[in-house]
């Protein structure tokens, strides 16, 4: 995982220890030993939506590294305080200025290595018209022949597009898991 190691005790300010705790845990975490504080590690969240008008998909182009210039769908770290949905929906606000409703669950994709987990609703969008904000060059509606693949930003966003056009050839939408090394 690339984030770096908690050095400091949240609550205290205490420079902490990487050991095992008391409590019988298996796995290394971050204690204070001042106020004895263990400090978990957790996966973050990115959720956004896959965007759908007819055989289209919205895709924005990034206005911000990483991977500035390049294609994605409008998605994002979730923050406190929302559910999954209203943080894609809100991504989906944010990034394309899309005018959409919510439909289901798409995917869902463990990405260990970055500490991430990426959730994926699908959005069926109401108007053609698009206001991007500040982190979006451009939003447009792609095809599925029409999709710049070399262009995707990442990873779970190239997967998601994929099982999505798979399944809207059969007709039926389910949810996907995904494992990505």
């Amino acid at each position: 995982m690339h984030r770096s190691p908690i050095k400091h005790c949240r609550n205290c300010g205490t420079i902490v220890v990487y050991r095992l705790p008391d409590d019988g845990d298996t796995k290394k975490r971050a204690i204070c030993e001042a106020c004895q504080t263990v400090h978990y590690e957790n996966p973050l969240n990115v959720v956004g939506t896959v965007p759908h008008l007819d055989d289209r998909v919205l895709l924005c182009k990034r206005n911000i590294e990483p991977r500035k210039g390049k294609w994605t769908l409008p998605a994002g770290f979730m923050e406190l305080g929302e559910t999954t949905l209203q943080g894609a929906a809100r991504e989906t606000d944010e990034e394309a200025g899309a005018q959409f409703e919510m439909e289901a669950l798409f995917s869902v994709l463990s990405v260990p290595r970055v500490g991430q987990v990426h959730l994926f609703y699908r959005a069926r969008l109401l108007s053609e018209q698009f206001n991007p904000g500040h982190e979006t060059m451009e939003a447009r509606l792609f095809s599925e022949d029409q999709i710049p693949w070399d262009e995707i930003a990442f990873r779970t966003v190239r997967e998601t597009l994929l099982r999505y056009f798979a399944d809207r050839r059969l007709g039926q939408f389910q949810v996907h898991t995904v494992d990505i090394d």
